[in-house]
């Protein structure tokens, strides 16, 4: 194995979707214990189920509602409390309330950057200031391409996943010299139950987007997250990784 993430801890929100469970099913492979958080107590409890028989390895769940600043707030020490110090902290909760930008309101604007960005920022700052006393640290968060490159009917999301992507490169340079990476990784089209309820045409118009020809597998995109996780990737920091199949080659 080039690299194992033995003896680390994660604390994944968005941990019960497509994008999270499989990033805590190959965390858990290679050694990790993971924290998954979710504002879906059902979702968490299935997905606590679905990675014991993938894995024969049991997931430490929170339910956590990320719009409540309180409880978004306090889950960092929440994980900590409840499995141990975390090395790994991915940020990966996200949603979305598209419309065509004259009929987007303010609350539109406001929810979707309250989670995909505003808690992202309180679980980094809670992050570095443990990682920073222990010289280790490992930073992750999930932008989109469309971060990069706009999409029609999404400019509040668009906005909070360029956003991440700003704010990771300051908080890496911020951070370097106390051993703590941070990073993002833009996912392009990826088969989630959103995806799945797309027409055929829909899906076409997608699919005729991405040089590679098809759309990627969630754990895809774990994989990449958990690269970037590793103890082997000290050197790499501020930097994004593309996981979109060529639909945007920056």
């Amino acid at each position: 194995m080039l690299f194992s993430l033995d003896g680390l801890r994660a604390l994944i929100t968005g941990g019960a979707g497509a994008i999270g469970k499989k990033t805590a099913a190959e965390m858990l492979k290679q050694g990790a214990e993971v924290v998954i958080a979710d504002v879906r107590q059902d979702a968490l409890d299935t997905a606590k189920e679905e990675l014991l028989s993938a894995t024969g390895k049991i997931v430490e769940t929170i339910n956590c509602d990320l719009l409540d600043t309180k409880k978004t707030r306090e889950l960092f020490s929440a994980a900590e409390e409840q499995s141990g110090q975390i090395d790994i902290l991915v940020n990966n909760a996200g949603i979305d309330r598209d419309k065509l930008f004259m009929k987007m309101s303010e609350d539109d604007l406001d929810i979707v950057m309250n989670v995909n960005l505003r808690a992202a920022f309180t679980l980094t700052k809670a992050a570095v200031m443990a990682m920073s006393k222990r010289k280790f640290g490992r930073i992750i968060s999930i932008s989109s391409v469309v971060g990069f490159t706009g999409n029609p009917g999404q400019a509040n999301y668009c906005a909070s996943k360029a956003a991440l992507v700003g704010m990771s490169k300051a908080v890496a340079l911020e951070y370097a010299k106390r051993g703590i990476t941070v990073n993002c990784v833009a996912p392009g089209v990826i088969k989630t139950p959103m995806i799945d309820v797309l027409s055929d045409e829909s899906k076409e118009k997608f699919l005729s987007k991405i040089p590679l020809g098809y759309m990627a597998d969630p754990v895809e995109v774990a994989y990449a997250i958990c690269f970037l996780a590793s103890r082997e990737t000290s050197y790499i920091t501020g930097q994004t990784l593309h996981v979109n199949g060529g639909m945007f080659i920056g």
